[in-house]
């Protein structure tokens, strides 16, 4: 792999499709039958092989887009793994641009599904030739030629122009390895990935490239080591680049650095290896140039010639993040300090492109593309050792023509049949507008609404308590309207602990005949403390602290043991749901804590 690679023989797709639809475990497939990897490889037997951040396995979500590449015959296939959450759409928006086709994997059950029509509308404006592949075919609930008409339609409604109409459709079951080009008479036969390996190297356009141009290449990632530093990962547009050759750096700004490239890197599988230099069409990582950020070109350095600057849709969700100020701060995380906490964002900033951090008093605004994108950031930056409170996440309006303007949102929901009731109460408060209703079989009934993003805020909870965790939701931005009117708290009240000290079970027992408790005996809390949910919609001080007074009278009922329902623990998310506006929650690297803003309970009277 010493030479030069042939730009004709050269291929890059990108993988999209919604969450959950096999595109890692398709890349899996690809890596594994492309002779990538040693028979005796620990990769072989594993999945998700792509997905290598610790949240990434946890979730079984993609949340970076990835680069990857794999040889077939004469051919260098360079793939972009994608997220399939619309909350990590800047991570598409920032790679397609190095891809000239894509594949789009859609579910044989679920169909075409809204962030499959996000990241397909996103492909075909940035031209992409499509092939699409109809995963999961084995499943019971498999309906291909509905699935077919569905996809259609969506092609119909995104396409930029008419050859985008003709594509190409495999069938496979990614989880096996295996793809056919027509529907076989038993998914469990023998079978490989080849027809997908030849449909790209057939059906996606070898790299329109200028080789004879002056170098210029699109920062469109990040990536860094201790051994050799930051790696600029990008495409080249156009001419070659070789290791030691000067560069120069066309910043957002408009001004130009001089730097010169140490190593040129290519990706094979999960590693990379040096390679002497990259020609037009090729996705390259270069060492050396530490003054480089997405979305800023490097050039020849005789003739700096900039490229358009990525243009990334704008956040819509925002949320307060700053140093600990309750009573036990500092006592669990490393750093704690409103410097070192803005200087971990400013780092972030680098290569997440959807997010903005802006100075909010003794904190920061931090504005991202939703709940899970925020709750993502969050929870890295808690893992390594940081503390902080952050306030309930509120809508990024914009302003036009003297109108404040909100972003709206629709939602698909999917439910068995005796929970549309509620569903629609619970959506009806909320003003939300019902767009579409159909049951399809099996007796599982889909909704489209259509409400303001911040109607959204809080609403995964309450619907899987009301639909018994059977619900299916997936929301998409659709646009922005102008604000509608301020919603009401669906939310009941809390219980707010009364003093500091050590929960008590004599007083838990109390607490629980108020309503949901949060924590369990012999936990130390502090004033101000939510302890639990009310069962009435105004907040409630109440101590669960206070031991059983001792006496020498005995009663019947008072030598048993206290029989105490486990506590309700909330996941990140779920905090992030629940709180109200004049709420914090505390993250430590070991806790999480819901807490009034307000600790005084005479003050936060007067705030009312």
């Amino acid at each position: 792999m010493t030479k030069l690679q042939d730009p004709t023989k050269i291929r890059n797709i990108a993988i999209i499709a919604h969450v959950d639809h096999g595109k890692t475990t398709l890349v899996d497939g690809l890596l594994k039958q492309s002779q990538t990897f040693r028979d005796n490889q620990a990769e072989m037997t594993q999945d998700l092989i792509m997905d290598s951040g610790d949240q990434e396995r946890e979730r079984g979500i993609t949340i970076t887009a990835k680069v990857t590449a794999v040889q077939h015959n004469d051919y260098r296939v360079n793939i972009i793994d994608t997220p399939g959450h619309a909350d990590f759409s800047g991570e598409v928006e920032r790679t397609l641009n190095m891809a000239d086709g894509c594949l789009l994997i859609v579910d044989a059950q679920e169909g075409p599904m809204p962030q499959t029509k996000f990241v397909l509308g996103k492909a075909l404006a940035a031209e992409l030739k499509p092939i699409v592949i109809i995963n999961k075919i084995d499943k019971q609930g498999s309906r291909l030629a509905e699935v077919e008409d569905e996809l259609a339609d969506l092609f119909l409604e995104l396409a930029v122009h008419e050859d985008q109409l003709h594509y190409p459709i495999y069938y496979a079951v990614g989880r096996a390895g295996k793809a056919w080009l027509k529907p076989p008479a038993d998914p469990d036969a023998e079978g490989d990935l080849e027809v997908i390996f030849d449909a790209i190297i057939k059906d996606i356009p070898a790299p329109k490239i200028e080789l004879d141009k002056p170098f210029q290449m699109l920062v469109t990632a990040l990536s860094w080591d201790s051994f050799k530093g930051k790696y600029a990962i990008g495409r080249i547009t156009r001419g070659k680049i070789g290791a030691g050759n000067p560069v120069a750096v066309c910043k957002k700004d408009g001004t130009i650095t001089k730097a010169k490239v140490d190593l040129v890197f290519m990706s094979h599988g999960v590693s990379r290896f040096e390679v002497p230099g990259g020609v037009a069409g090729d996705i390259v990582q270069l060492t050396g140039i530490s003054d480089v950020q997405i979305g800023e070109t490097l050039a020849d350095a005789d003739k700096p010639e900039a490229l358009p600057v990525l243009e990334i849709e704008a956040p819509t969700l925002k949320i307060y993040l700053g140093p600990n100020t309750s009573p036990v701060k500092g006592l669990e995380g490393e750093f704690t300090t409103s410097r070192q906490i803005g200087d971990r964002l400013q780092k972030e900033l680098e290569t997440n492109v959807g997010l903005r951090v802006e100075d909010d008093g003794i904190g920061f605004l931090v504005s991202g593309r939703g709940e899970l994108h925020l709750s993502v950031l969050i929870e890295t930056i808690r893992r390594e050792g940081y503390e902080f409170e952050v306030g309930r996440p509120q809508v990024v309006t914009r302003e036009k023509d003297g109108k404040t303007e909100e972003p709206i949102e629709e939602l698909l929901i999917e439910i068995p049949a005796e929970h549309v009731g509620a569903v629609q109460m619970e959506l009806g408060q909320r003003r939300a507008t019902l767009i579409e209703q159909f049951a399809s079989p099996k007796g599982v009934t889909k909704l489209v609404y259509k409400l303001p993003t911040r109607a959204l805020l809080g609403l995964r909870n309450i619907m899987m308590t009301n639909t018994k965790g059977t619900i299916i939701m997936n929301s998409l931005m659709i646009g922005y309207e102008p604000m509608g009117t301020v919603l009401q708290q669906l939310r009941n009240g809390v219980l707010i602990a009364y003093e500091a000290g050590v929960t008590t079970p004599y007083s838990l027992q109390n607490a629980e005949a108020r309503g949901t408790t949060f924590v369990g005996p012999a936990e130390k809390v502090y004033a101000g403390q939510i302890v639990g949910l009310n069962s009435r919609s105004e907040d409630m001080e109440i101590n669960v602290c206070k031991a059983k007074h001792l006496t020498n009278m005995r009663s019947s009922s008072s030598d048993g043991v206290v029989q105490l329902t486990p506590p309700t623990i909330f996941s990140l998310e779920e905090c992030l749901d629940f709180i109200e506006n004049d709420e914090f929650l505390e993250v430590t690297p070991k806790s999480l804590r819901l807490r009034k803003k307000e600790l005084d309970p005479n003050k936060r009277k007067r705030n009312k």
